[in-house]
């Protein structure tokens, strides 16, 4: 099978398992979502999704959060780790958005990344599921090691693994790949012990399954 058939084939059956994939991150707005990506770091989106409702209840938008104390806001996010970095994130980007952004969130990537506490990969999530904006993939722990294992990049690096896979995946889908691979991620194709003999992937369009 030629590598180019290969691909296409890969992409068209994550869409045709998953094509519900959807963003996992508990959120009613553009702001609580960026709220819970930023939580999320180095953090399950299930504990995330443990701390925010309290947190929303709280604080529900840039304007309340930005006047909230620190002290309250790392007690609320404790349990999601690095929890005094991620309060003073918290407070300082709902201060930017409210300071500098009239209150609403900025729509590109160069305005977002100027928040505290977001990266690209952050920035991504917010575009792609709270505006519908495809600017990029989001490369998470998920992505990046199916994006290795199905052979479509030989990258580590985040960032240039992002690269190939929008050079692969057409730009319609580049939010929703992320899902499909992340469901997939968490479903079969694990960290320490893939189950490659229920992969519908394996043998013939994942070299990884092989080893």
């Amino acid at each position: 099978m030629e590598e180019s058939q290969r691909r296409k084939k890969i992409l068209a059956l994550l869409a045709k398992t998953y094509p519900d994939a959807y963003c996992a991150l508990h959120h009613e707005t553009p702001f609580q979502l960026l709220i819970a990506t930023i939580l999320s770091a180095q953090c399950t989106d299930e504990r995330v999704n443990k701390v925010t409702p309290e947190l929303f209840e709280k604080y529900p938008d840039a304007k309340s959060m930005s006047k909230a104390r620190i002290t309250s806001l790392e007690s609320l996010v404790r349990s999601t780790g690095f929890y005094r970095s991620k309060a003073k994130s918290l407070k300082e980007s709902s201060i930017d958005i409210v300071e500098r952004f009239d209150g609403k969130l900025p729509r590109s990537i160069e305005e977002l990344t100027q928040l505290r506490g977001v990266g690209r990969k952050t920035a991504n999530v917010l575009l792609g599921n709270a505006f519908g904006i495809n600017k990029g993939v989001v490369v998470d722990t998920h992505v990046g090691r199916l994006s290795r294992r199905f052979g479509l990049t030989k990258e580590k690096n985040p960032v240039k693994v992002e690269k190939d896979l929008m050079e692969i995946v057409p730009k319609k889908n580049w939010t929703l790949i992320s899902h499909q691979m992340i469901f997939h991620g968490r479903a079969l194709c694990k960290a320490q012990r893939p189950q490659c003999g229920n992969c519908p992937f394996a043998l013939e369009l994942c070299p990884s399954a092989e080893l």
